[in-house]
């Protein structure tokens, strides 16, 4: 009882209602493409890319931008498309390019940010970025409303483009073979998948974000067989464990993204673990 009082008083804060909404929409639109990488085998695509947004928030913070999207988003959209063509490179694999950019982008914010910030605290601001910070409860109204635009159109083109995603993830050669624009697709995944990893950033921070991409993936698949059964599990299962994670930190004063993090670990034990029994049985 005391703990429906606790929850009811923090939601009575319009900041904890702005961070309940961002939080959900951001693991629903990340579950979604999730599927998807983790059948291409670009499950850590999502951990590369959120070490290049790193490396542009550095930049921008030095430049002192008013509004860092302008700089962050262009980048870390250009490196998916890079990231996403060099699966076919012959020379430098897809794991090897996600491997090279993310330590190389990583480490040139890590020293852009010790060489050239006027902050006082570097250290601070290094972790907040790389594991969440408390920005996600200080949250504008517009940036709500920023963050649910870009989720709807997430939703939007993957509804409408369902069957497209669906043939370039599974067969590129037999897509392209259809008559399927598999360059143009794999140009629209890159977009997405840029536009979620630069809006999750405050939510779990950089090192985190690639949780809310394989874990509600691998475990649908622990349940699941088809792929639209495994996506929709995959929403549900991000949706709830995002909230759940939200909700353990506002009672418990735990860090926002490694608490969902840590939900969404035993969330996919659990589904590993029935997974076993039925099989079994």
């Amino acid at each position: 009882m005391q703990i429906l009082n606790d929850l009811s008083l923090y939601f009575s804060y319009p900041f904890v209602r702005y961070a309940v909404i961002v939080g959900v929409l951001i693991a629903l639109c990340s579950s979604l493409l999730g599927v998807t990488l983790v059948l291409k085998r670009f499950s850590f695509i999502g951990d590369g890319l959120s070490h290049v947004a790193f490396g542009a928030i550095s930049i921008a913070s030095i430049l002192h931008l008013a509004d860092q999207m302008i700089l962050v988003l262009p980048v870390t959209v250009i490196s998916a498309i890079v990231l996403l063509k060099s699966g076919q490179n012959a020379k430098v694999k897809g794991d090897a390019a996600i491997a090279m950019i993310s330590v190389s982008a990583l480490a040139l914010g890590y020293m852009l940010m010790n060489v050239f910030s006027a902050s006082a605290n570097v250290s601070g601001d290094v972790c907040s970025t790389l594991f969440g910070s408390t920005s996600i409860l200080t949250l504008t109204v517009t940036e709500v409303w920023l963050c649910a635009i870009l989720s709807i159109v997430v939703l939007v083109v993957f509804v409408l483009f369902y069957n497209k995603i669906f043939a370039v993830t599974f067969d590129e050669n037999f897509a392209k073979a259809c008559g399927t624009k598999v360059n143009l697709y794999n140009l629209l995944i890159a977009v997405i998948i840029a536009l979620i990893i630069v809006i999750a950033m405050n939510l779990v921070g950089s090192l985190l974000i690639s949780a809310l991409v394989i874990f509600p993936a691998l475990s649908a698949m622990r349940l699941f067989k088809s792929f639209r059964s495994v996506t929709i599990f995959s929403a549900v299962f991000s949706v709830v464990c995002a909230l759940a994670g939200m909700l353990i930190s506002i009672l418990a004063g735990t860090p926002v993204g490694a608490t969902i993090v840590t939900v969404d670990l035993g969330g996919y034990a659990l589904c590993a673990l029935i997974g076993r029994v039925a099989r079994r049985s």
